[in-house]
């Protein structure tokens, strides 16, 4: 017998992406990223799909340390602080005495709670008078607008209406000179200009994440295309290249700088107390003015630890034996008492060391102490060895480079 009628139709099926595939914001340089990435290696960077890598990590760190490095900074966290009250909002709110800030001034800086941990680190950009650019890790908005009862500003996060670009290395003031940005050989280190570019203009500060000659490139999104095809175009004498990444972060710690939740937990991440930082304990205590007549937040916490005996752990640079690696190895006192943690560690290319950066008990941190020991864990064919490696404190930065400094630039 043969059944009539309609076979009920199947339920809808959801459209679904593979987690590999979830949807990320796009830089305003997309475009131009995607045309270059050879390896499809992305990450997620503050919610924007970055390139971890784009055609050869090893190569693109040496286009950092001999050509000209494009590195998109486009995911930084970006915030307007703009009013009468804006210096003496930031001054409560930071480490560092804001008064001192100079119009065309950038300056490194943290903020903490009230407890004296440090919420974040960040650049300060003095535009003008009462207009500020704070650049970080972390969005703090509604921690901001809720600091900034009492006084008169304006708080509005950029993001995604700034582009910004880092380029880096020995040639990269001759790229912007070839581009036309007449007047950047003035720019001293931390020094910000602005110039003309198509209908607009381009913020150029001369900071950078590492500890080479370098400049860092702010315009608005819709003309972030334009900046990056004047750049590319200028520097092809001078071997400009696209980096990602790995390649940014092998030569910041070189440069012996540190990274937010990396090496570092900052308060609002912390699941543990013991794991928050003061200042003093993540070798930011410079900061920290003794003499700044204005209260910051955490000033009071800070001061009373200090009173108590200073910090109970201090962030070390560290030179290991041998060249593996100990990115994460646990640091021991003779082999046994366990004292510290490696944060982030690599064999250097331009120092040819084993170097690492690591967070220490302060009674094991003190540079020359004896019988420091890391333990690493190597592949060796398909099995993982343990390793013990000696290790000695030496001074941060790793590596320091004259034309860093230099203004002006050496041109080529």
């Amino acid at each position: 017998m043969t059944l009539q009628g309609t076979l009920p139709k199947a339920a809808p099926r959801l459209s679904l992406q593979p987690h590999f595939r979830k949807l990320k914001l796009d830089s305003p340089f997309q475009p131009r990223l995607d045309a270059l990435n050879l390896q499809e290696a992305w990450y997620d960077w503050a919610g924007y799909k970055a390139p971890s890598a784009l055609w050869d990590e090893e190569l693109e760190y040496f286009a950092i340390r001999s050509q000209a490095a494009v590195f998109d900074i486009s995911p930084m966290v970006k915030y307007r602080i703009e009013g009468p009250d804006a210096e003496a909002f930031l001054d409560r709110l930071t480490l560092r005495d804001v008064t001192k800030l100079k119009p065309g001034r950038v300056h490194y800086t943290a903020w903490c709670d009230d407890d004296g941990f440090v919420l974040d680190d960040g650049t300060l950009f003095r535009l003008s008078q009462t207009r500020f650019r704070l650049c970080c890790q972390e969005r703090h908005l509604p921690w901001l607008l809720d600091s900034a009862l009492g006084y008169h500003v304006e708080i509005e996060e950029e993001t995604e209406a700034i582009a910004g670009l880092a380029l880096q290395g020995p040639t990269s003031w001759s790229v912007l000179n070839v581009a036309g940005f007449v007047g950047s050989e003035r720019l001293k280190p931390f020094d910000i200009a602005t110039f003309s570019h198509e209908n607009g203009e381009v913020t150029i500060s001369r900071t950078g994440f590492t500890g080479d000659l370098g400049y860092e490139l702010f315009v608005d999104a819709e003309q972030a295309l334009s900046l990056w095809d004047r750049l590319f175009e200028a520097g092809k004498l001078f071997g400009i290249r696209a980096i990602g990444y790995h390649a940014l972060n092998t030569a910041r710690i070189e440069a012996g700088l540190i990274v937010a939740n990396a090496d570092f937990v900052t308060a609002e991440h912390a699941i543990r107390q013991d794991r928050v930082r003061m200042p003093d304990e993540i070798g930011l205590g410079f900061m920290v003015d003794p003499n700044k007549p204005n209260y910051f937040n955490g000033r009071r916490a800070i001061e009373a630890a200090r009173k108590m005996g200073g910090p109970a752990h201090v962030l070390v640079g560290l030179e290991i034996e041998g060249n593996v690696p100990a990115e994460h190895a646990i640091v021991y006192h003779n082999k046994k008492r366990e004292v510290g943690l490696v944060s982030a560690a690599i064999w250097s290319p331009l120092a040819k060391r084993n170097i690492a950066i690591a967070s220490l008990q302060r009674a094991y941190g003190e540079e020359g102490s004896a019988d420091l020991w890391v333990e690493i864990y190597a592949m060796r064919e398909l099995q993982y060895v343990k390793l013990m490696k000696r290790a000695k404190i030496v001074p941060r930065p790793f590596i320091k480079l004259d034309r860093r400094t230099a203004t002006p630039p050496r041109t080529f």
